[in-house]
């Protein structure tokens, strides 16, 4: 696909986003904002999927078979889900991403930048190159993941110098660095680091170099286990406390634990039970909960509570980016639970924090559908 409406690897006549984005309504770092502040939030960089979502299947498919889905869902993937899950929540996000030279590439970027208010100004499109796809197949809570893509060439995806944000979101990788961690920090980022399986098979907490720059490090319990050679998640955690300030280890169904050192808080939170359509993209829309509670200065407990919130809502929806809530979701949410007869009183005082943050009326229905079945219908007003 010609690179034609693009102009020095950017889409033409683009200027960067100045304020939040429209669909968060609510500003949870307003107090903080000044003349003096950073016109970003956070920064990301990484690569940007087209998401492919199938759900509603009875089994996974089976060899030699075709099965059918009773839905599907299109939306903008890999780091688009952190990315959107953030602006969504109201803080002002910043994306380095490389993106397709075709079709997906600009449906992507359009969601992303226009649906979304992201800056992309760091984002580039590379001629020729096309977009990377994952199609992803949800059965029995679980998923099931098939992608496809190309790297893009290495100095396309993050600049050598990343702007000045209030926070960072990095995906670290056992075995290497990325230079740009370590200059966010330097610039007083306050830098988040979540972590993927070690296909290596090593495990080794040294390996992973960037760990020193974060204050906080957002591993599953499996994970978390792997790397401190502990039994229980809990205890994972407090030994991860001994090399980052902020520890939190998701539980999955069980919920998450959280230790700070530098408090001394240790915090545990239940999940939320749900009826989960598609998991897709929900440890992103966690962490981006917790980033969102960090920068806004929440007790731990409240940070995490929101954070399991945030990811228990979003896999009710389609989709990883385009099923993260926003607060008019979260304050339905509140709203309903409220009214609910015989609600027990402990859990609903653990989201007493909410009353003062979400608006007192609806202003849209939910839930919402937010992913398009197929790429390049024209969505109604």
């Amino acid at each position: 696909m010609a690179s034609t409406g693009k102009r020095n690897g950017r889409r033409a006549g683009k200027e960067p986003v100045a304020g939040p984005p429209c669909p968060a309504q609510i500003d949870p770092l307003a107090a903080l904002r000044g003349p003096d502040g950073p016109a970003c939030d956070v920064y990301l960089t990484g690569t940007v999927f087209l998401d492919i979502v199938f759900t509603g299947l009875d089994s996974a498919p089976v060899r030699g078979t075709e099965s059918w889905a009773r839905g599907m869902g299109s939306s903008p993937g890999g780091v688009a889900n952190m990315a959107t899950a953030l602006a969504r929540l109201g803080l002002r996000t910043s994306l380095a991403a490389a993106f397709g030279d075709d079709h997906y590439g600009e449906y992507c970027w359009d969601a992303l930048e226009q649906g979304e208010g992201i800056d992309l100004s760091p984002s580039r499109t590379v001629p020729g190159w096309h977009s990377p796809v994952t199609v992803s197949m949800a059965y029995e809570g679980e998923r099931t993941m098939v992608s496809h893509g190309h790297e893009p060439p290495p100095e396309e995806p993050a600049p050598d110098c990343p702007p000045r944000a209030r926070a960072a979101v990095a995906s670290l990788t056992p075995g290497r660095s990325a230079p740009w961690i370590a200059q966010a920090a330097r610039k007083g980022t306050r830098i988040f680091g979540d972590v993927g399986w070690d296909d290596t098979g090593a495990w080794d907490l040294a390996g992973l170099h960037d760990l020193r720059y974060c204050e906080a490090f957002l591993p599953n319990a499996a994970e978390a286990m792997r790397y401190t050679g502990t039994d229980t998640p809990r205890a994972a955690a407090h030994a991860l406390a001994e090399h980052v300030p902020v520890v939190v280890v998701t539980l999955g169904a069980e919920g998450a634990y959280a230790v700070d050192r530098r408090t001394g808080e240790t915090a545990s939170v239940p999940a939320i039970e749900v009826e989960a359509l598609d998991p897709t993209g929900a440890g992103d829309v966690f962490v981006a909960g917790f980033v969102t509670g960090s920068l806004a200065g929440w007790p731990l407990a409240d940070r995490l509570a929101f954070a399991g919130l945030t990811a228990a809502l979003s896999v009710q929806e389609f989709g990883g980016s385009l099923s993260a809530p926003g607060w008019a979701e979260i304050a339905a949410w509140w709203r309903r639970v409220q009214s609910v007869r015989e609600q027990e009183p402990t859990a609903l005082r653990r989201y007493g924090f909410l009353a003062g943050l979400v608006p007192e009326e609806a202003v849209r229905p939910w839930p919402l559908r937010r992913a398009v079945p197929t790429i390049g219908f024209r969505r109604s007003a």
